[in-house]
C-alpha cells in the first residue's frame, strides 16, 4: 500500500487505496471504476441499504458502515484519495480528517480525466443545468457528433468512459463534483447563472461559489468560456486570457455580448443557428439557454443547420415552466424543478399575473428572494414544512393562503385565480418533505389538475341534465 502522492492531479495506480464515502449512483460508479483499474477501495456507507451490501459484494471492496472520526483517520494513514460522493455535507467529519492527513480530495470528474481524453462539454448553474444539457447533446448528435448527457444525471461521468460509443460527454456539472475537482479540463464550460443553493451541504455561500467557479479554473488554451452578461457574479469570474475563447450571451445586442438575438435570429458570434420562431418556447431563459447549447455545440463540432433541426424539434423536459391545462380561462403551469428562489423568478417573470403555490423543505436558504417577483403575483399559496416563511417572505406584499397539501393548494389557486392568471407551482424549495422528488411532486400537481378539470366538467353535466328534466 502506498503513501499519499506529493504530485498533485497524478492518476491513482494499481495497489493504491481509495476511499469512497456514499454508495449511491455516483459513488457505486467510481467503486466500479476504481476496483476495475486495480485500485484498492474501501468503500463506506453512512445508511447501508440491502442494495449496498450487494454491491459490495459483487465488486469485491472493502467495506465500512457508519464509519467515525477515529475510523477516517486510520484509513487516511494509508489512503492515496478520498471521494466523496456527490452531496456529502462539508461538514462530514470525513472532511476534516482528510484536510490533517493530507489525503486529496478528488471527484468522480478526475478520475473520468485519468482515463479518458475525448472532449467535454460542461454545463453549471444554479438553474437550468439539465435543460441546457440535453439541448446540448441533441444539437450535438442532429449534427452528426455522437454524444450523451452525464454528471448530475442517472449516468454518472466514470460509467460511460468505457465506451467507444461517444465523440463527446456533455455533463451536467453539480457544485458537488466540481467542489472535489482537482484537475477539470473540459473544453466548452458554461456557467448558467448564480444564487443561494444548497447551504446545507456547503459551509457558506462563498465556498458554493468557489465550487460553481471550478468550471473554468483549469481549461487549457483553445477552450470556450460560455457565460451571460447580466451575472455579475458569474461574469466576475470568466476567463480573460488571450488564449481562452469567451461567448457572452443576452437576449439582445449590447453590453458586450456576442451571441444574442438580432431581427428575429439567434446568433452566436455572427452565426446564426436558428430563428426565434423555431423555438418550441421563448420565455427569456428559453433564448439563454438555446444561446449557451448553440455556443458549447458549434465548439465541439455541430453544425448550424444541425443546430436548427435540434432547436426546432427538442421537445422540453417536464417539470420546468410545463404547460399542463386550462380551465375557466386559468392556465396552470408546473415547474416543480425550481427548488430555490432565483428559479420560481424565473419562472413568475414569464407571465403578467400569476397565483403562485411555494413551498417544501427550505434547503437553507432565505425564501424572501422570491417576493422580488411579488408585483406579477396575485396571491400565494403556501405549502409543505415550509410554509411560514413562505408566508413571511410575502407579508405585506399580496395575500397568502395555507394548504396543508397539493389538492388543497390547488383548489385554493383556483379559487383565487382570476381569468387571464396563472397558476404555477414554484416551490423554490426542495420536495423532500411530502415527495420522494421533485418528479413525484410535478406528478401529483398534474394529477390534482386533471382531477379539478374532471371534477368541475362531472358537476357542469349534472347540473346539464339536471336542468333538462326540469
Amino acid at each position: 500500500m502506498s503513501q499519499p502522492r506529493d504530485i498533485a492531479s497524478a492518476p491513482l495506480e494499481p495497489g493504491d487505496v481509495a476511499v469512497v464515502l456514499g454508495l449511491g449512483i455516483a459513488g457505486r460508479a467510481v467503486t466500479k471504476a476504481l476496483v476495475n483499474r486495480g485500485i484498492l477501495v474501501t468503500a463506506i456507507d453512512d445508511h447501508p441499504t440491502p442494495e449496498t451490501n450487494r454491491f459490495v459484494d459483487e465488486v469485491g471492496c472493502a467495506f465500512i458502515a457508519e464509519a467515525d472520526r477515529s475510523t477516517f483517520d486510520e484509513l487516511f494513514l494509508v489512503a492515496a484519495a478520498f471521494v466523496p460522493s456527490p452531496g456529502v455535507p462539508e461538514h462530514h467529519v470525513a472532511f476534516a480528517a482528510a484536510r490533517e492527513s493530507t489525503t486529496r480530495v478528488i471527484s468522480e470528474f478526475d478520475i473520468a480525466r485519468w482515463f479518458d481524453d475525448r472532449p467535454i462539454a460542461a454545463i453549471t448553474g444554479t438553474d437550468g443545468k439539465t435543460s441546457v444539457t440535453m439541448l446540448t447533446v441533441a444539437m450535438l448528435e442532429a449534427s452528426g457528433v455522437a454524444a450523451v448527457a452525464v454528471g448530475n444525471t442517472d449516468v454518472p461521468l466514470v460509467e460511460v468512459i468505457d465506451s467507444p460509443d461517444y465523440d463527446v460527454f456533455v455533463v451536467e456539472a453539480s457544485s458537488f463534483r466540481l467542489g472535489h475537482a482537482e484537475r477539470f479540463t473540459p473544453a466548452a464550460a458554461a456557467w448558467l447563472n448564480f444564487s443561494p443553493d444548497h447551504l446545507d451541504v456547503h459551509e457558506s455561500l462563498a465556498h458554493y461559489e468557489a465550487a460553481k467557479a471550478k468550471i473554468w479554473a483549469n481549461l487549457a488554451p483553445g477552450a470556450l468560456a460560455v457565460a451571460p452578461v447580466d451575472d455579475p457574479v458569474v461574469t466576475s469570474h470568466l476567463p480573460d486570457g488571450p488564449d481562452i475563447n469567451t461567448v457572452r450571451v443576452a437576449t439582445a445586442p449590447g453590453n458586450g455580448a456576442n451571441a444574442f438575438v438580432e431581427d428575429g435570429r439567434l446568433l452566436v458570434e455572427g452565426v446564426e443557428i436558428c430563428s426565434l420562431d423555431s423555438l418550441p418556447r421563448s420565455f427569456a431563459h428559453d433564448i439563454t439557454n438555446t444561446l449557451v447549447a448553440g455556443a458549447l455545440a458549434l465548439h465541439l463540432g455541430a453544425t448550424p443547420a444541425g443546430i436548427s433541426r435540434a432547436v426546432s424539434s427538442h421537445v422540453l423536459a417536464p417539470h420546468r415552466i410545463q404547460y399542463v391545462a386550462t380551465l375557466s380561462g386559468v392556465a396552470f403551469y408546473n415547474d416543480s424543478k425550481a427548488t430555490v428562489p432565483h428559479a420560481v423568478n424565473t419562472a413568475v417573470s414569464g407571465f403578467e399575473s400569476v397565483v403562485l403555490i411555494a413551498g417544501g423543505k427550505n434547503k437553507g436558504l432565505d425564501l424572501g428572494e422570491m417576493a422580488e417577483s411579488a408585483d406579477r403575483i396575485r396571491c400565494v399559496v403556501a405549502l409543505g414544512d415550509a410554509a411560514e416563511e413562505v408566508a413571511s417572505a410575502f407579508a405585506g406584499r399580496c395575500p397568502v393562503e395555507r394548504a396543508v397539501n397539493m389538492t388543497e393548494a390547488v383548489a385554493a389557486a383556483f379559487r383565487l385565480a382570476e381569468e387571464g392568471d396563472v397558476v404555477l407551482l414554484s416551490p423554490g424549495c426542495a420536495s423532500f418533505d411530502q415527495y420522494e422528488n421533485y418528479g413525484a411532486r410535478g406528478n401529483d400537481f398534474i394529477a390534482v389538475v386533471h382531477a379539478l378539470i374532471d371534477h368541475r366538467n362531472e358537476t357542469e353535466l349534472s347540473n346539464t341534465t339536471t336542468d333538462g328534466h326540469q
